[in-house]
């Protein structure tokens, strides 16, 4: 009997690609499909224009329907999270719970999934009773995949990381406040008249502009375009962003990694204004020192994902930036070299789709593991 999964929070961004690439992938062919609403109940399911999902959206807040799913997926977000998951367990519920958000991501009785990483330790939880299983921070699992196998042969000491996150990480609302953005300072770039203007005459103007007090920056608090803003998530108490500390603490969770074998990952998390692609500087410290050669085959031969990239100009141009990579499961990586601080210490430079493995692609691959 096909089991019956509730799908919750697919309207979003995450969502929405989730549903995309499970019906790319066929996945819907396996299981009973029931939609949630949170605010649109008793609307007819979706439909695309090769699948049609008869019926209506259920109440995503209604405990008595969410108790008759095996598996639920959400993409809701952290307040439902935090609203339905405790009601749900307290009453009895069973099920597997597939979650986006970050609520649950460090509890004792969850997993953080990315199996082409942590496959084994999947495993291992569904035969041990876990029914908890979260997608991990976006940057943390690119930067896994990127650099899998070397995670996989214990060869990394420490990671020293600079992110460039897209827009999209921060929620639809955020990406549409940048084009927003971009929508504002093109009222003055438009004119036939202002390219006539010295270039320093253009760049005041454009200064002036992005710094009016009707630029729109309702979500970033700050203009992103043309800019770039080193601080994502809440405060913590050490003075990283919260961001900067789900590097280390959910890698090692991710592996499975106990204190006296963590690995120390450490750096800064910067918003930037691609639209939807991640990028991740590295200094990596290996253990011990090997051939620049090698380190490559182990990289590329790690998933079928991660592709190496050479490291010259035309490569790079080509092929390591977000907008040769957007909308695809590609995880290149590249600017690999040894620094001259010493020969254990690696370069490396990788870019990766948030909302497919940095988001919605894990949730997808979990749900195929319990059907």
């Amino acid at each position: 009997m096909k089991k019956k999964v509730g799908f919750i929070g697919w309207r979003g961004m995450v969502g929405s690609v989730l549903l995309k690439r499970m019906l790319e992938e066929k996945d819907f062919l396996y299981i009973k499909s029931i939609f949630f609403s949170t605010s649109q109940i008793g609307e007819k399911n979706p439909k695309f224009s090769n699948f049609f999902f008869p019926g209506f959206l259920k109440d995503a807040y209604n405990i008595e329907e969410l108790k008759k799913l095996d598996i639920i997926i959400t993409c809701q977000g952290s307040l439902y999270t935090q609203k339905v998951f405790p009601i749900l367990r307290a009453s009895g519920w069973s099920g597997y719970w597939i979650d986006a958000a970050a609520d649950l991501r460090m509890n004792k009785d969850s997993l953080i999934v990315l199996d082409p990483i942590n496959h084994f330790h999947i495993k291992n939880a569904i035969r041990s009773g876990i029914k908890t299983f979260i997608g991990g921070n976006c940057t943390v699992s690119l930067m896994m995949l990127a650099l899998g196998g070397l995670f996989r042969k214990n060869l990394i000491e420490w990671i020293s990381f600079s992110t460039y996150q897209a827009a999209s990480g921060a929620g639809s609302k955020y990406i549409k406040e940048l084009l927003k953005q971009m929508n504002f300072l093109n009222q003055y770039l438009s004119k036939k008249s202002t390219f006539a203007q010295s270039i320093l005459k253009i760049e005041k103007n454009v200064t002036n502009i992005i710094k009016d007090s009707n630029f729109p920056k309702k979500n970033f608090l700050i203009p992103l375009i043309l800019n770039l803003i080193p601080w994502i998530d809440s405060n913590m108490s050490n003075g990283q962003s919260k961001e900067e500390w789900k590097m280390e603490s959910e890698t090692n969770k991710i592996l499975s990694y106990q204190k006296n074998k963590r690995i120390l990952v450490d750096g800064t998390c910067i918003r930037v204004s691609s639209l939807r692609c991640h990028s991740q500087s590295f200094v990596i410290k290996l253990k011990k020192n090997i051939d620049l050669n090698r380190i490559e085959e182990i990289l590329s031969n790690d998933n079928k994902w991660v592709q190496v990239i050479p490291n010259n100009k035309e490569s790079t141009l080509n092929e390591l930036t977000p907008l040769s990579v957007t909308g695809t499961l590609k995880i290149p990586i590249g600017r690999l070299r040894k620094l001259s601080i010493g020969p254990k210490y690696l370069s490396a430079f990788t870019v990766g789709d948030q909302l497919l493995w940095g988001a919605a692609e894990p949730l997808r691959r979990m749900l195929k593991f319990l059907i």
